[in-house]
C-alpha cells in the first residue's frame, strides 16, 4: 500500500484501477483471529496497527479490506469504527445493530434482531455520511449454482470465418 501511495504521489489524489494498477481487496473471514483471539500481544497489537493503517489511508490508493465477525463488540474488534461502509446481518441482540452500523441505526430502521429466520440474506447497510441505513437481500448461491454458472458462462474458443 504505502509502495503503491509513493509512486501515486503527484500523479493523482485518488487510485483509478487498472490493469497495471488494480484494485486489491483483501477479504478476512472472521477478523476478531487477528484482532483478540492473538495470545502474543505484541502480534495482536501489530494486526491492529496494520489494519487500521489499510482501513484509514488504503482506499486512496486503491487497497480495501472487506471483514466479517460473529461477535461485533469493542473488546472484539477494537478498530470497528474504521469501516467506512457496514452490512448487519441477523443478530441475536438489538444492542449489537448499534456495535455494528453506529447508535442511531436502529433508530433509523435497522432492526437486524428483528430479522426473521425465513428471510436469509437480509441485512442493513450503512455507510458513513449517510442517516439512513439501506435494507438489501443477497442471494443464497449452492455450489450446484456455481458449477452450473461456471460451466454456462465459461470463456470460449473464438472461431474465425475464413
Amino acid at each position: 500500500m504505502q509502495e503503491r501511495a509513493r509512486r501515486l504521489r503527484g500523479h493523482t489524489r485518488l487510485h483509478d484501477p487498472s490493469v497495471d494498477e488494480p484494485l486489491i481487496v483483501l477479504i478476512v473471514d472472521e477478523i476478531a483471529s487477528l484482532t483478540a483471539y492473538i495470545g502474543d500481544r505484541k502480534v495482536r497489537a501489530e494486526a491492529e496497527q496494520l489494519l487500521g493503517l489499510l482501513l484509514s489511508q488504503g482506499r486512496a490508493v486503491g487497497v480495501s479490506v472487506i471483514a466479517a465477525v460473529q461477535d461485533p463488540s469493542k473488546e472484539v474488534l477494537p478498530i470497528r469504527q474504521l469501516f467506512s461502509i457496514r452490512i448487519g446481518m441477523r443478530m441475536p441482540e438489538s444492542s449489537q445493530t448499534a456495535m455494528v452500523l453506529g447508535a442511531a441505526a436502529r433508530d433509523a430502521g435497522a432492526v437486524c434482531d428483528q430479522i426473521p429466520l425465513t428471510t436469509p440474506g437480509v441485512a442493513y447497510v450503512c455507510q458513513d455520511g449517510t442517516a439512513e441505513p439501506l435494507r438489501v437481500r443477497a442471494f443464497h448461491v449452492t455450489d450446484a449454482d456455481i458449477d452450473y454458472l461456471a460451466a454456462q458462462f465459461a470463456p470460449r474458443q473464438r472461431t474465425t470465418d475464413r
